[in-house]
């Protein structure tokens, strides 16, 4: 098997429902052959988890529009390697309470601070433009588009490492 890369799936969850995302996001990184996938808790990722990879993928739960306090610490603490992430695969998921709950503004919460750090985001044309996004646990059809971020990501990270 050919090493095409590596992505770190990192993720904040409360309930268990981001978690539940977050596997489902590495099961679809690993459907690409010689990707490397690692899923790590935000309070357990540091500044060199970070640096050490070639995507990072960012879930959180939903609160108030935006990404979770813990995530958002983890961000903040990025500014210490500002320019570091540049050229970096980078995605984002979340859970939310309910429809129209601030999903989208929390991935797009996720995903700017991405772009301040030039990285390269993966959004998506079809449904769920800026990320994967479930309502409370989530469904099959939830799991089944987490997994397909993860595979979007990791193909965009193959592409790149080549």
């Amino acid at each position: 098997m050919i090493d095409m890369g590596t992505i770190l799936v990192v993720y904040d969850s409360k309930t268990g429902h981001t978690k539940s995302m977050a596997t489902a996001v590495a099961e679809g990184v690993e459907t690409v052959e010689g990707m490397q996938v690692a899923v790590k808790r935000v309070e357990e990722t540091s500044l060199a988890d970070l640096q050490a990879v070639d995507g990072i993928i960012f879930g959180s739960p939903t609160y108030y529009g935006e990404m979770s306090a813990k995530l958002k610490g983890l961000i903040d603490r990025t500014a210490d390697i500002h320019g570091k992430l540049e050229g970096k695969v980078g995605a984002a998921f979340t859970s939310s309470g309910g429809v129209a709950c601030g999903a989208e503004t929390a991935l797009l919460s996720i995903i700017q601070t991405m772009f301040i750090h030039g990285m390269i985001v993966q959004g998506r044309s079809k449904t769920a433009h800026y990320g994967a996004a479930a309502v409370g646990s989530p469904n099959e059809k939830e799991r089944e588009s987490c997994q397909n971020l993860g595979e979007r990501a990791a193909r965009l990270v193959a592409r790149i490492h080549d």
